[in-house]
């Protein structure tokens, strides 16, 4: 049997093991590295789903001026599709010139400076976390639209979703791009051959016919400069369609070599694979006439819009194309569902990723950059789960209001993105070794062509779109955005000030003069045992035991135990009337500092290991509590001694109960006497040569008297490793 890709000592496996899988060495992630084929469902499925809800939006905005609107809907998705070649395109050379994964963050801090580069970094933030509510709110949209009756659980659904598309991601990129390629795909087809059927049958002379169509629509009166603002929030709405495609730029790392032409490649695939299927589907809502109303009693012969959820755009074109519930109808329902929630998925691809840059940039907590134990950022996974769950619950997962959050963070990102890659291109043309390494000037001229049109395009579209939704609740994001930007100036301002405090400067020196070890005593225990056969081994220029004495009665229980197991370290008593233990004994080493000067004190705090969850609860945590009054007193180290309980066995695999001594020592069992040894000093070399005999100084003897450095203080003539009569007994390798 082999132990490869096992932890050691670890012979069960924990629910986390059950979870997210066992942990994967750092050697293995090239192996988690993305071909194509699972990259486009992993990094697309957001620009892919997109679709199943642009066109809904769209078209229920143009409604609220009446039916007649719906013949602007072609041209809005002519400009929608134009604009989604044009960021494509734009983000096509992006990628070429920035592969290392910070995308629009990277761009704009590099070539438009730190404040240009944090705008960026909090607009993707927050439209990572919109992305995955916006899609899951949908995906549960759709399901409701299958199944009516899941209507009261919409908010349970959608959080119990947000959880498990993030345990999945926990177990790793590859296995989760296996796990949603399949659905991705699924997608793809059935609603391209919805489309295509849709469109054969229109050719022949039998087009479909929405359930929706024989509605009319209660339309508002509108002015003409309303007009031109409905126009323009339709054309805001079905933008939406472009989330997503930034997802590529920042998620580079995560391909295969060669990584720039794999993600040059999926990014394309993904921009006309999401183009078919938007006009495809705009296509098909035209002819099969689709009436979709903000507020479904809107819809003029409708008798149940009070009581019966409103079926979404690609129900009502499923049941119009292959008959409501027949096989096909449910599929693409399955499908659509399935294929948004996934799209929460890429963001949890992009949110940790630009994270991770952020953290290694000092703008975001270090604990973003590190990588679980399946080789994600897994901080950054439980980040965004637990930020896209609080905003489900707020805002009751009702999509309407959700997308009006939605996309003005992209098109910050994307204008802003674009503009860096603008003066990039202009600094490689005054460059003359970059324009020597792109080969070919009018290749840059082209390629900032590219970017300053899409530059201007995504500026155009954001005014449009702050401009439209900004009374909708889009206010929001514009106030999320700047707390975001003032936090990770903060951060970055106190990694810079911790910087600079511990850095090694030609004034600040260290020295200390004295060496002396206290053990914690509470009641005669073997942990306690274990904790001063520790001190002991470590060879201290002297050593005391200390107890906090707050009942006199266990207090003298203790003093004669000490003394009945012919211990030869001196018991210090310290009372402590107010039952506190962390600052009496910080008082009593100050004020032995203040005596001895720059003497570095060693406290040994034992401390319970448990196995079970439920057992820390059963524990006071006295260990933990006293180690930390005790780091903000200058000299003094800490020492905690574990002791593991039966029941960490859970975790480590192994009983708490070897032998004494042979666990540590490898000896046979033999008792030890607890004696002060002379302690050890190191050569002038550094080497930690021990030499008892050249040491000069004192020590503290066994009857806590000070004798020369280098007397023999064990207060027997018997050597210390020859077996002792006395009560004593080594538990030092227990553990």
């Amino acid at each position: 049997m082999t132990n490869e890709g096992k932890v050691p000592g670890l012979d069960g496996r924990s629910a986390k093991r059950w979870l997210i899988g066992d942990p994967l060495p750092s050697e293995k992630l090239e192996g988690q590295l993305l071909p194509k084929h699972l990259a486009l469902p992993i990094f697309a499925s957001d620009a892919l789903s997109s679709v199943a809800y642009a066109p809904q939006e769209l078209m229920m905005v143009l409604l609220v001026g009446g039916t007649a609107f719906l013949a602007f809907s072609p041209w809005i998705a002519l400009a929608v599709v134009v604009l989604m070649l044009t960021v494509v395109a734009s983000y096509r050379q992006l990628v070429k010139a920035y592969p290392s994964g910070g995308g629009d963050y990277e761009v704009a801090h590099k070539n438009l400076g730190e404040k240009a580069g944090l705008i960026v970094a909090s607009a993707l933030l927050v439209d990572y976390v919109m992305t995955v509510a916006v899609s899951v709110a949908s995906g549960v949209d759709n399901i409701i639209s299958a199944l009516p009756w899941l209507s009261g659980f919409r908010v349970e659904l959608a959080v119990a979703f947000v959880i498990l598309i993030a345990g999945m991601n926990l177990r790793g990129v590859r296995e989760a791009s296996k796990a949603f390629a399949i659905p991705t795909y699924v997608f793809i087809g059935s609603i391209g051959v919805m489309v295509a059927t849709a469109l054969i049958r229109t050719a022949l002379g039998f087009a479909p016919v929405a359930e929706s169509a024989g509605y009319e629509v209660k339309a508002q009166g509108l002015a003409q400069a309303a007009v031109v603002l409905l126009l323009l929030r339709a054309f805001s709405s079905g933008c939406s369609a472009l989330t997503g495609v930034e997802a590529v730029a920042n998620g580079v790392p995560a391909f295969r070599t060669p990584k720039i032409r794999n993600a040059r490649t999926t990014l394309l695939l993904m921009g006309g694979i999401a183009i078919f299927l938007f006009a495809g589907l705009m296509a098909i809502a035209l002819i099969s006439g689709v009436h979709y109303a903000e507020n479904p009693c809107d819809l003029i012969g409708w008798k149940g819009c009070s009581t019966q959820p409103q079926r979404s755009l690609i129900a009502q074109l499923a049941s119009a194309t292959f008959g409501n519930n027949s096989i096909p109808f449910f599929i693409v329902q399955a499908a659509t569902a399935v294929v948004l929630l996934l799209a929460a998925n890429t963001a949890f691809n992009g949110f940790p990723l630009l994270g991770s840059v952020l953290a290694r940039d000092s703008y975001a907590p270090k604990a973003l950059s590190t990588r679980g134990d399946r080789l994600v950022f897994s901080n950054g996974v439980i980040a965004l789960a637990l930020a896209a769950i609080l905003l489900l619950v707020i805002y009751q997962a009702n999509l309407t209001n959700l997308i009006q959050l939605y996309i003005i963070g992209v098109f910050v990102s994307f204008t802003l993105g674009q503009s860096g890659m603008v003066k990039h291109w202009i600094g490689m043309l005054r460059d003359s070794d970059a324009r020597r390494q792109a080969k070919d000037r009018g290749t840059i001229i082209r390629s900032m062509s590219i970017n300053a049109f899409g530059a201007l395009l995504t500026f155009s579209v954001l005014v449009v779109v702050t401009i439209t939704k900004f009374t909708h609740g889009a206010w929001l994001v514009f106030i999320m955005m700047p707390i975001l930007f003032l936090l990770m100036m903060g951060v970055n301002r106190y990694y810079r000030d911790v910087a600079k405090e511990v850095e090694v400067d030609p004034t600040t020196t260290f020295g200390a003069s004295g060496d002396h070890a206290i053990v914690l005593v509470g009641k005669m225990q073997k942990p306690v045992l274990k904790a001063l056969d520790y001190a002991i081994a470590a060879r201290h220029q002297s050593i005391e035991a200390v107890h906090l004495s707050v009942e006199e009665e266990s207090t003298d229980i203790l003093q004669q135990q000490w003394h009945d197991m012919n211990i030869h370290v001196p018991l210090t008593i310290i009372e402590s009337p107010y039952r506190d233990f962390g600052v009496p004994l910080a008082k009593y080493i100050k004020h032995r500092r203040e005596e001895h000067g720059s003497e570095v004190t060693t406290v040994y705090l034992p401390q319970y290991i448990v196995g079970h969850w439920w057992e820390s609860f059963l524990h006071n945590h006295r260990a933990r509590r006293i180690s930390k009054q005790l780091m903000l007193i200058h000299g003094v180290t800490i020492a905690l001694v574990p002791w593991l309980l039966d029941s960490s066995e859970l975790i480590y695999g192994r009983r708490s109960r070897p032998l004494p001594g042979q666990d540590r020592r490898g000896e046979p069992i033999r008792a030890i006497p607890r004696r002060p040894l002379a302690p050890a000093v190191p050569n002038v070399s550094g080497r930690g040569r021990r030499d008892a005999s050249a040491q000069t100084g004192s020590v503290t003897d066994a009857s806590g008297k000070v004798a020369p450095r280098g007397a023999d203080t064990t207060g027997t003539d018997t050597p210390p490793t020859q077996p002792d009569t006395t009560k004593s007994h080594s538990h030092a390798g227990r553990h």
